[in-house]
């Protein structure tokens, strides 16, 4: 049988593999730049193949990068896996400026705007809320605690729930029904309806963000934590806060509020601090927590949004769940966003260090300067030292979800990260927590782990974040809209629930990156005026992970 080539993409002139953009038979007839051969494997959607034979030991080249080098022969049109490769990358060292690039055509943006919270320090939030949280893990119940009071009652409660699913299932128990019966049943979910009649009008919500540090970690994890929960409270989408401390932890105040005069010299936002050991009881301490929250909320509803230009956008960049087709589709969508956004003066962060691996030459050739470039650098070193020594390098970065999609080294799976960064010069690095004092593309330090990387891209100022995702990832963030991509049609159709945009128009031909791109970026203008609600903050998805660098004594 014989194909076409829309079958299948080669993604740089200089790659020896090609990438199937659906099933592929074994024996189906490819017909490539005027050579004809025939698969010796079947290659499914998303998988590689090889152009020619590749013998043990060559090196193998996707997006212009050595990806991995052969650990035995695979035949011309025999198919990459992890019995036949195994992860390789190029090293990396200063080298010349590369900052040329292609600025996109901005002139349909142009005279757009935002409606957005405008704060004292001159940034512009996309929502408004009030955070409680912990300075220590002792006090997440006494965090929970403020939940259940003020949430229901502030008419904050999200509008689906399942607890009419547990009465249908308890009702079928008590009417005698097999577990076949029950597990069988056909369930309704009761649909209630939020509360439309919130107390404060300009509030979007209050959040909780309990976490498990503070204390029994090294000095610099919390440390790191204070400088985290200052980034949350200093940002554009937070009005105020309420911190509770128990006292001898850690993560003192002092620490806090020095890591806030750090971003916010000037702070004046309402901000709610008790310590539980100065106050006495429990009962006390909650309810002067509960009076000075209120008090707090009826000034931070004084806030209303106003027209805002592009540039007070900074978007984070980010991907979970990343399948063969992350690097072709949704991320370099998110690349040309961030082209986009870098020419109009708005800011992007691209994160996630180990799914770097492997273009850390490029990276750091594109930083403005040299002392940017060997930050960028050491960083790099250091964080895979650390994970060797730990016994796991950036080499096994993969998860088995990547690796059954067609992602099966790091530098693979790194080199299609990496194109949610774009094309323009990095302006600064940044060590977690750091906040972003740039505009351009910063590159932040953070893990591969999504959560923990898009807890960190907010905490460093973060106004949306764009998370891409090929197999499905239920993730948000306590005060960011967290934007889902689709990397494909099949689970954007499967998943409509949590993802918001399929870029698997891509793979179809149906749209270029370019047309892509635009379309993702009028939505972000609209999901920064309250125009619209994705799916992650409808679902309540707020996710809140402190990156952990040390080890618990």
């Amino acid at each position: 049988m014989s194909i076409q080539k829309e079958t299948f993409l080669r993604i740089h002139p200089h790659d020896n593999v090609l990438v199937a953009l659906q099933n592929l038979e074994q024996g189906t007839e490819i017909n490539f730049e005027g050579n004809t051969f025939t698969l010796a494997d079947r290659i499914a959607a998303k998988h590689k193949f090889a152009i020619n034979e590749l013998k043990t030991g060559q090196e193998i080249y996707m997006y212009g990068v050595l990806v991995g080098k052969t650990t035995s022969t695979i035949p011309q049109g025999g198919l990459l896996s992890t019995q036949n490769v195994h992860h390789a990358s190029d090293g990396f060292r200063l080298g010349e400026r590369k900052l040329n690039w292609h600025q996109p055509d901005t002139r349909s943006f142009d005279s757009k705007t935002f409606n957005g919270y405008h704060r004292a320090d001159g940034s512009v939030g996309t929502a408004n809320y009030w955070i409680v949280v912990p300075l220590v893990f002792c006090e997440n119940r006494n965090i929970n605690v403020l939940k259940e009071a003020l949430v229901d009652k502030l008419g904050y409660k999200k509008a689906k729930s399942y607890e009419g699913d547990v009465e249908q299932l308890m009702e079928l128990y008590q009417a005698g029904k097999s577990v076949e019966e029950i597990l069988n049943a056909d369930i309704q979910a009761s649909a209630e309806k939020a509360d439309s009649k919130r107390l404060f009008k300009n509030i979007d919500g209050i959040k909780f963000l309990n976490h498990s540090m503070g204390c029994g970690g090294t000095k610099d994890d919390s440390d790191a934590l204070c400088g985290l929960i200052a980034g949350y409270i200093t940002h554009p989408n937070v009005a105020g806060a309420t911190v509770l401390s128990l006292g001898c932890q850690h993560a003192q105040v002092s620490i806090l509020q020095a890591e806030i005069a750090k971003r916010d010299p000037n702070f004046n936002k309402p901000m709610v601090v008790l310590e539980q050991q100065k106050v006495g009881t429990e009962s006390e301490l909650l309810k002067q927590a509960l009076k000075q929250t209120f008090a707090g909320l009826v000034q931070a509803n004084q806030n209303q949004r106003q027209p805002a230009p592009l540039s007070k956008l900074c978007i984070g960049m980010e991907c979970g769940g990343s399948d063969g087709f992350s690097g072709i589709s949704a991320n370099p969508a998110l690349g040309y966003v961030s082209d986009l956004l870098v020419t109009m003066g708005g800011s992007v962060i691209l994160a996630e260090f180990p799914e770097l691996c492997g273009v850390e030459q490029e990276l750091s050739d594109r930083c403005v300067d040299e002392e940017t470039a060997n930050r960028f650098m050491q960083l790099m070193t250091t964080y895979n030292a650390r994970a060797e020594a730990d016994g796991s390098g950036f080499y096994a970065n993969p998860s088995p979800g990547n690796i059954r999609d067609g992602l099966i080294t790091d530098a693979i799976k790194s080199a299609g990260a990496a194109k949610k960064g774009g094309t323009s010069p990095v302006a600064a690095v940044l060590d977690y927590p750091e906040k972003v004092t740039k505009p351009g593309l910063n590159l932040l330090c953070t893990p591969g782990s999504d959560v923990e990387s898009t807890t960190a891209e907010v905490g460093s100022g973060a106004n949306i974040v764009l998370f891409t995702t090929g197999l499905g990832t239920p993730t948000g963030n306590p005060i960011t809209p967290v934007v889902k991509l689709s990397t494909n049609t099949a689970m954007f159709e499967r998943m409509p629930d949590i993802i918001d945009i399929n870029c698997g128009t891509i793979i179809e031909g149906d749209e270029t990156i370019q047309q892509a791109g635009e379309r993702i970026l009028n939505y972000v203008i609209q999901l920064a005026s309250g125009e619209v609600e994705p799916k992650s903050v409808k679902l309540g998805q707020d996710d809140f992970i402190p990156w952990k660098r040390g080890v618990s004594l």
